[in-house]
């Protein structure tokens, strides 16, 4: 069944199950966890967007690649999405350290763990304009403007292991 006859429940999917977004090659490659995203159509194609401060690693990977995986765990990994989103790759393997085994997923670089992978060709990438953004979120969660980036991918394949 490909995943266009899925049902999923995507407006829980990155804020309540989180996920680990995830650029590069199997032999060199970043992950982090994210709970902003979103999950929709745009351009007539079945997209994931997810949000990326530049100061993580994982944006420099985000920027050079041409694709990228967005991978959602079940519960008993929660541990390990904690771990992979206060470490970072700079310092170390931290998919190892958290107990997670990389795999090759499509063109992408997924976790054998994930019990849900979607495989993304990046379609557009930008940063957040602190001045688009409405006075609420400005004032409410921005007090200090930290600057994100946008990714927008067409999802090309899924693993659904669930």
């Amino acid at each position: 069944m490909n995943f266009k006859e899925k049902d999923y429940k995507i407006f829980e999917m990155y804020n309540k199950q989180w996920a680990v977004v995830t650029a590069g090659d199997i032999t060199h490659y970043n992950g982090c966890t994210i709970s902003w995203g979103s999950l929709g159509t745009l351009w007539g194609r079945p997209v994931a967007t997810v949000y990326i401060n530049p100061d993580r690693y994982t944006w420099d990977f985000l920027k050079e690649s041409d694709t990228f995986t967005v991978s959602f765990f079940p519960e008993a990994c929660r541990e390990a999405l904690n771990y992979m989103g206060s470490h970072s790759g700079r310092d170390e393997d931290k998919a190892r350290a958290a107990g997670l085994h990389v795999k090759a997923v499509g063109n992408g670089t997924g976790f054998e763990e994930a019990n849900l992978t979607f495989v993304c060709k990046k379609l557009f990438q930008g940063e957040l304009s602190r001045e688009g953004l409405a006075d609420e979120i400005n004032n409410g969660i921005y007090k200090n403007w930290e600057p994100h980036w946008m990714f927008v991918g067409e999802i090309v394949e899924a693993e659904d292991l669930r």
